[in-house]
């Protein structure tokens, strides 16, 4: 998987470098390409920002920048490629000091499209990347998106700054490519970097071969299937007993039919206690009689809504991520 980080702070992004993702990358599982916008700029002050039209507080990033970046990294048909000059995450960006290095976008499609692990045929068009915008006011980022984008072979990423990048960015850019507008959360941040370095994380680990075990991620929370709308339940290690608190006696046993009944029955009651709108959502014809039952126990009776206050913060009202 290819991936482009556009950032007026491409230092941000030093941890791709490490750990899982970092390994990722060593192994060729993972091409990260970050790219600091201010090289599309042309004044001397390297401006990537004005006024926003029809007043108001706060600074919006230009479009003119935010244009060439795209067309250099993703050329539209009718722009000839030109070089896309990318830094390495992690690596210093002073202009006088950082050594670029020059990346033939439109060769690296080619080759995309010619690779055997994107399924790719002979004869086939290249592929065109998907771009993806971090934004308070976008769609909610989740696990099921993650799995969907973990699919593509080429992802490209927008990291707005102040009060966002001119609506007009995304706009052109639809013509020519998929745009996704995605929100973290019901927050704001200083700037797209930190949302991107979430998705980036949530994404790579799901690229095949990216984990050692693939099948860890079966049981993460919001899991496609069975975990789709649960939080997993409490996990623990050596020693058995620590601070006078034992492991729980079935995860001693070796019983895997009784292991994995006890790790549902506690993802039930975590997700009920935590998040009790996921449990809500529990489709009636993937729950046993014993779900039901730890279901009722924990405070979501057979109608599906939680009973008053269970699992709620105080005043009784569930607050979304």
């Amino acid at each position: 998987m290819r991936l482009d980080i556009i950032s007026i702070f491409p230092e941000y992004f030093a941890p791709l470098q490490v750990s899982l993702l970092g390994k990722a990358r060593l192994r060729g599982l993972l091409d990260v390409h970050v790219h600091d916008l201010r090289q599309w700029t042309h004044d001397r002050h390297r401006t990537v920002d004005d006024t926003p039209y029809g007043g108001g507080p706060g600074m919006v990033m230009k479009p003119d920048p935010w244009g060439e970046a795209l067309d250099t990294i993703a050329p539209p048909p009718s722009v000839p490629a030109t070089g896309a000059r990318s830094i390495p995450a992690g690596q210093a960006t002073d202009a006088q000091t950082v050594d670029v290095q020059t990346v033939d976008v439109q060769a690296i499609a080619h080759e995309q499209a010619a690779g055997a692990e994107h399924g790719a045929t002979e004869g086939r068009r290249p592929p065109v990347p998907r771009l993806i915008v971090p934004t308070p006011s976008g769609r909610p980022f989740t696990q099921a998106m993650a799995v969907e984008l973990a699919a593509e072979p080429w992802l490209v990423f927008a990291c707005g700054r102040y009060e966002g990048i001119d609506s007009r960015v995304v706009e052109e850019a639809r013509t020519r490519m998929r745009v996704d507008e995605v929100s973290i959360g019901d927050y704001v941040l200083a700037g797209g970097e930190a949302a991107v370095l979430v998705i980036v994380e949530a994404v790579g680990r799901l690229v095949p071969g990216v984990l050692g075990n693939a099948e860890s991620v079966a049981d993460d929370s919001f899991a496609p299937g069975r975990m789709q709308t649960l939080l997993e339940g409490p996990v623990y290690t050596k020693p058995p007993v620590w601070r006078g608190r034992a492991v729980p006696d079935v995860l001693l046993s070796g019983h895997h039919g009784a292991i994995a009944r006890w790790r549902r029955d506690q993802a039930l009651r975590r997700t009920v206690a935590n998040r009790p709108e996921l449990a809500a959502e529990l489709d009636p014809a993937d729950l046993d009689e014993r779900d039901r039952q730890v279901l009722a126990e924990a405070g979501l009776p057979p109608g599906g809504e939680a009973v008053a206050g269970a699992g709620l913060p105080p005043g009784g009202k569930a607050v979304a991520d």
